[in-house]
């Protein structure tokens, strides 16, 4: 058995659909997880969607009937005779959607964006699914949420392996193909919706890989494969042919956006295999992440991180930062939120690199400023090398202020102001 997984770029639109289609006939897979993203940007509209039921009622359908429109626009392409059965099962979702919103009470965010963003998954499953059967590619539809179990921590769920085991053995058939939902999952008290954390679908992928004990596992992207730079940032990228597991999760820790962090994990405890390829080119080779050779080509691996902010912090006495002045600082970075990208500490200052990604700092930095002296730069940039050569990092730095620069045999990381 093996499994895909295709994101939300590969089924933003019918033509996506169709491909995704083209890519299962090419491999002639025939027992196959397929997991599935939802489709284009349909994660920020349906986030659009709980902002505007928190603090703009009046927006509130319009912003929903993007969401339904966007879908249904799609299923006319695909299914050019009105009553075949998804435009009941897409408007049923739908449904859905509105009487949730309708009869909640809860006031928790969190809560309430795991139960409506999820639907984004639903109804791109449920569309392509029924594409695919009509187009003799027979598969069955399968909730994700009856198998990926997990605690209540909305929004970043935590998954409950033993329990998830069991259900996704039970559940899935090894013979034929199954379509089911990324990102998703249920937990055990009340059976609520709950998302594992942003790009959780290649996640999702490998939980069903390591619990089926597939053969491989492949990530369908609008890439070629892995490069060692984001192209967006760095001209002269290349492909990385191979890439062993330990690297990989060194990749992904520093913020390599290919792979999801928690992907590797669960996949190199049994040895799976993980292609990352084009649903552009799905013939080419791609990347293989597994045993074996630490990087094919050996190459210097670049990684950005823009938006960020660090905060360098001393006592207001000018006693020594210790234990329990660093201690009560991440206390504090924990309590709001904050991602810690880098960290640095001297007899008596401490640095830090974060990123604000839940706009938290403001409350951050009044509670740190009673206890610290701090000195906060806003939007600064972190570059990550690893395997550098001196010459690329003179290159990188060139006429940027390099604010903190760490580093060790493998890595290099750079604070500067762009």
């Amino acid at each position: 058995m093996k499994v895909f997984k295709f994101g939300g770029a590969s089924v933003k639109d019918a033509e996506g659909v169709k491909n995704v289609k083209r890519v299962l006939e090419i491999t002639k897979e025939k027992d196959l997880v397929v997991v599935i993203s939802a489709m284009g940007k349909t994660t920020n509209a349906l986030e659009e969607v709980v902002q505007n039921y928190f603090s703009n009622k009046e927006a509130l359908e319009s912003s929903i009937s993007e969401v339904y429109n966007y879908h249904l626009n799609i299923v006319k392409d695909l299914f050019p005779v009105p009553s075949h059965p998804v435009y009941t099962q897409v408007n049923d979702w739908f449904k859905e959607l509105r009487s949730f919103l309708d009869s909640n009470k809860s006031k928790n965010h969190a809560f309430v964006y795991d139960q409506v963003v999820g639907f984004g998954e639903m109804v791109s499953t449920t569309i392509v699914s029924q594409y695919l059967n009509q187009n003799d590619l027979k598969n069955e539809w399968l909730d994700v949420r009856q198998c990926i179990r997990t605690n209540n921590y909305y929004r970043d769920a935590r998954l409950d392996w033993e329990a998830t085991q069991s259900q996704i053995v039970a559940l899935v058939s090894k013979k034929g193909i199954t379509v089911t939902q990324g990102f998703l999952g249920a937990e055990d008290t009340h059976n609520f919706t709950t998302t594992l954390g942003r790009e959780g679908s290649d996640y999702t992928a490998a939980i069903f890989g390591y619990c089926l004990n597939a053969a491989n596992v492949t990530i369908w992207k609008d890439v070629p494969g892995v490069l060692n730079a984001d192209p967006r940032f760095f001209s002269n990228t290349r492909l990385l042919n191979h890439i062993s597991y330990r690297e990989a999760i060194e990749l992904a820790f520093y913020g390599a956006s290919v792979i999801h962090p928690k992907t590797l994990q669960p996949l190199q405890r049994k040895e799976i295999p993980l292609f990352v390829k084009s649903f552009l080119e799905p013939e080419a080779p791609g990347t293989c992440v597994g045993k074996g050779v630490l990087l094919d080509p050996m190459t210097s691996c670049f990684i950005l991180k823009k938006n960020q902010v660090l905060l360098s912090l001393s006592s207001l006495d000018f006693s020594f930062m210790m234990e329990d002045n660093i201690s009560e600082v991440f206390e504090l970075l924990h309590r709001f939120q904050m991602k810690v990208e880098l960290i640095q500490n001297s007899a008596i200052s401490f640095s830090v690199c974060i990123d604000n990604k839940y706009n938290n700092l403001e409350p951050l930095l009044t509670k740190l400023r009673e206890r610290f002296k701090v000195v906060c730069y806003y939007g600064v940039t972190l570059y990550t090398i690893r395997h550098s050569k001196p010459v690329e990092i003179q290159s990188l730095t060139e006429d940027k202020e390099i604010l903190l620069k760490q580093e060790n045999s493998e890595t290099v990381q750079l604070i500067v102001n762009e």
